[in-house]
């Protein structure tokens, strides 16, 4: 009788997603944006994420570098720490070391109160970078963290599976708004 159960995961994702498309869709615009105008004027986007926020950091240099849905010129991301140094400055301390001027940091998050991802969007400001923060969570401490030049795209619930199923299409969507804008509208074949 497990048939049940699992079809619950299904209809619960379903009617979450339809609920949040809406809300969601313009930040993710604004991301692409925002994204594109980095790596046209020579930035780079430095990703990161901590604990299970890697995971979507890493999908998301891997989709930048090697490309998303199409073939393309790989785009200038980097993947920061490399999870061996795990900390509330590891993060910030590689945006340090690496973030210039015209750069932007992507940065992904699973919780509300993540003191890795504050130190390094923190560290972000100081260094005049952009911040494009993909979310979990509802709103505290984010919004006052944010300066009114970054992008918060928010999945609107709280840690688990369907946060990383939100912020994992809020990526898909993400890369392929990038592609469209470095590349035009796909042919249909």
């Amino acid at each position: 009788m497990l048939e049940p159960r699992i079809q619950q995961h299904f209809f619960e994702s379903a009617d979450q997603l339809y609920q949040v498309a809406e809300p969601m869709a313009r930040p993710i615009a604004d991301a692409a944006q925002l994204i594109v105008a980095c790596l046209t004027g020579g930035g780079k986007l430095l990703v990161a994420g901590e604990g299970r926020a890697r995971w979507l950091a890493r999908a998301a240099a891997s989709a930048l570098q090697q490309g998303f849905e199409r073939e393309r010129p790989p785009l200038a991301a980097c993947l920061l720490g490399d999870g061996a140094q795990p900390g509330p400055r590891a993060l910030a301390q590689s945006v340090a070391a690496l973030g210039q001027g015209g750069d932007l940091l992507l940065l992904f998050s699973l919780a509300d109160e993540d003191p890795a991802a504050q130190a390094a969007l923190d560290e972000a400001h100081q260094r005049d970078l952009g911040v494009v923060l993909l979310g979990a969570g509802l709103a505290a401490p984010w919004a006052s963290l944010l300066s009114e030049s970054d992008v918060w795209i928010a999945a609107p619930v709280n840690g688990g599976p369907r946060a990383m199923e939100l912020l994992l299409l809020a990526l898909h969507a993400l890369c392929d708004a990038i592609d469209v804008q470095l590349l035009g509208e796909a042919d249909e074949p």
